[in-house]
């Protein structure tokens, strides 16, 4: 399997670059040059297996077997779900008659980013130990990618990690849950401004190759392809241990960053009959607005009860646009300088309607969110945090087609407590290795939005190490 860029300008890639790198050389994003396929025979026989061997089976096509081998690898996965709390690791749970939670929130952070985490931990581990190399990881974060690699990560001798997120824009939970943590290869750094910021931070210092090739620069967001590939295993697991013989499936995600639903669209490349992917938006609408409208112009982010979706500008969408136009890196290019520059997508009618033969899309504002959360808790006795509302009110607002409608539920609903309390009067416990939470000491750096003012604070910290 070889790896190109999304901008068309950087060579093909092995895994175990794509892994290092994280971002392309020319900006883009890493995609395989072609799609593993599983078949309807190789579909069935996912069904008895666990979930680790179901993740195995699915990975296994885009990691070179001289790289890693079969039992490494099956060795990696058993570590990276190890401390989940749900036997089942991404449990089903009906909420009515066609309508599924997908429990993504029993791993070590409450939420779904240690899916792909846990495991991109694992594989940095292998590969830097074979190669005996040291990476410097800078991140960026709107709440649950924070604490989840950093879990992943911390503790280990081959890397450093940084992490950026916006001050006073994520959840009380999920900031301490990346500030508490004692270690020395941990560094937070709350900045002045919103995701997309730290965003664009983290991308201008991959663009800076010399300050990349010094600390050895790497990613774990979900510009990372690893991310994305990892968590195309909870799709295939969802549709093996549904317990409808033969149903046609949508999955309706909410997503802010585009990574989580392009790993369905992923896993619907390689071959799993999925009929619907629903985009699930809050108040910050723009791949709504690409989907449903036809329109993709970037407006002011708004802080919102669904932290983790507080984004105008959908890194992974530049792996759809990729497809959208044909595969050809300079189009995508000329499109994202084009986007950026003007705030608007050149073309976007065009895209949005080829694009509607999968995507549909639903927003829901605040108000909408926490009735969702309300009416699930007295109908069900869930407790939904804000982000999964979001997405089972997304269901409830597109039509039912006879699809069985998997929802992805992100995060426990105890990372947003307040939101919940305001929805139904409970508010929802942490779990028992997180009941302290609330006490533990907090260390961060507050910085402005400057580039020189991150990037002095990162190479003061990896090199004095």
């Amino acid at each position: 399997m070889k790896y190109v860029s999304t901008r068309g300008s950087t060579p093909e890639q092995t895994f175990e670059d794509v892994l290092l790198s994280g971002l392309a050389r020319d900006g883009g994003l890493f995609v395989p040059t072609a799609w593993p396929h599983v078949g309807p025979s190789e579909m069935a026989a996912l069904e008895p297996l666990s979930y680790t061997r179901i993740v195995t089976r699915i990975v296994r096509p885009f990691i070179e077997e001289s790289l890693i081998s079969d039992a490494e690898l099956a060795q990696i996965v058993d570590q990276a779900y190890a401390g989940f709390r749900d036997p089942a690791i991404a449990p089903l749970r009906q909420i009515d008659d066609d309508t599924w939670l997908l429990e993504l929130f029993h791993g070590p952070t409450l939420a779904f980013k240690d899916f792909a985490l846990q495991l991109l931990g694992g594989l940095f581990d292998h590969v830097l130990g074979k190669r005996g190399e040291h990476l410097t990881i800078v991140g960026a974060t709107s709440g649950d990618t924070g604490s989840a690699a950093i879990e992943a990560c911390r503790d280990r001798d081959n890397l450093d990690i940084f992490m950026l997120f916006p001050e006073g824009r994520v959840s009380e939970v999920q900031r301490r849950q990346m500030t508490t943590v004692r270690s020395k290869n941990v560094f937070n750094i709350a900045l002045r401004g919103t995701f997309d910021d730290c965003q664009d931070l983290v991308k201008a210092m991959f663009a800076d190759h010399e300050l990349r090739d010094s600390l050895n620069l790497s990613a774990v967001n979900s510009i990372n392809w690893a991310r994305v590939m990892g968590q195309t295993a909870y799709y295939f697991a969802a549709a093996a241990k549904l317990p409808v013989p033969d149903a046609k499936l949508s999955f309706v995600v909410p997503t802010g960053n585009f990574g989580n639903v392009y790993a369905g669209y992923a896993a619907r490349k390689m071959g799993l009959p999925i009929e619907k992917l629903v985009v699930a938006s809050n108040r910050n609408d723009i791949l709504y607005r690409f989907f449903a409208q036809g329109d993709m112009t970037i407006t002011e982010v708004e802080a919102s009860l669904s932290p983790s979706m507080d984004i105008q500008v959908s890194s992974n969408f530049e792996r759809l646009l990729f497809d959208l136009l044909d595969r050809d890196g300079a189009a995508v290019l000329a499109a994202m300088q084009a986007f950026r520059a003007e705030g608007a997508l050149p073309g976007a009618s065009r895209l949005s309607a080829e694009a509607r033969d999968l995507f549909e899309a639903q927003r829901l504002d605040d108000a909408e969110t926490l009735d969702v959360i309300r009416s699930v808790h007295e109908e069900c006795g869930i407790l939904l945090d804000p982000h999964t509302a979001v997405a089972v009110g997304a269901a409830r607002k597109t039509p039912r087609d006879g699809n069985q409608r998997i929802v992805l539920a992100t995060a426990h609903p105890a990372k947003f407590p307040d939101a919940v309390e305001k929805a139904t009067g409970l508010r929802p416990e942490l779990p028992v290795h997180l009941a302290d939470l609330l006490d533990r000491d907090e260390t961060a750096e507050t910085l402005d939005n400057d580039f020189m003012a991150v990037r002095d604070y990162v190479c003061a910290h990896a090199v004095s190490r």
